[in-house]
């Protein structure tokens, strides 16, 4: 890969799916005959892979527990799943920046998600995304926030290097993730973290919207930081 390549989140960065999420799960816990978590909580969450947030969720389930509470979620999202453009809309500007950034003949994009990859295809193909993206790494694949595993290995897919690599994410996760990957890390502020939990966790720059997203990324890249 000689391109350089640009890593995006997906819930909370690229579509606001903050109530859809919060419905669900609150769906998921009453489906199995647990009291639902409170939306707060869910929304601190939201970037894990579903296994571990449902246990932060909850500490005292078991794992089975758990699996079920993971399953009902995903019944309930694919139910949901002819809503998405209603119930996780693009963020504004969204689309004009990925397309800004995919004409580059220097760039490729990628998708880094706590979502399964049934999740985040449907979001993709929802909102006509699918051909702008290199690589998408999911839950899936490998282990969950913060860990490094998912950038890692999208550099690995493309042949190129976590130095010509830059994450967009909302969350301290999407941070710590990067840095750890020893990829840049931009965090936009649209999101469900702050400003100073996004600066904490190592957000190297910020995004107030969407159409500063492929200028501050390559900034980064460029090492004009």
């Amino acid at each position: 890969m000689t391109a350089k390549l640009v890593l995006f989140d997906c819930d909370g960065t690229l579509v606001d799916s903050q109530h859809m999420i919060v419905a669900t799960m609150t769906e998921a816990f009453v489906k199995v005959g647990h009291a639902p978590p409170e939306p707060a909580g869910v929304l601190s969450i939201i970037g894990l892979s579903l296994p571990e947030a449902i246990g932060r969720l909850d500490a005292n389930l078991d794992a089975v527990t758990v699996g079920l509470v993971a399953e009902a979620y995903r019944d309930t999202y694919q139910a949901m799943k002819f809503r998405l453009a209603e119930t996780a809309p693009l963020y504004p500007g969204a689309l004009d920046a990925l397309k800004a950034l995919a004409a580059r003949h220097d760039v490729l994009l990628g998708v880094v998600t706590g979502k399964s990859r049934r999740g985040l295809d449907a979001i993709l193909e929802t909102h006509g995304l699918t051909g702008l993206f290199s690589v998408l790494r999911t839950a899936d694949d490998g282990p969950s926030k913060p860990h490094p595993f998912m950038v890692v290995d999208a550099v690995a897919a493309l042949g190129g290097d976590a130095s010509d690599t830059v994450v967009v994410g909302d969350t301290g996760y999407d941070m710590l993730m990067a840095r750890a990957a020893g990829a840049f890390a931009l965090g936009v502020t649209w999101g469900y973290n702050g400003r100073d939990e996004l600066a904490q966790a190592g957000a190297q720059a910020l995004a107030d919207s969407f159409a500063e997203v492929p200028a501050l990324a390559m900034g980064l890249l460029d090492g004009k930081e």
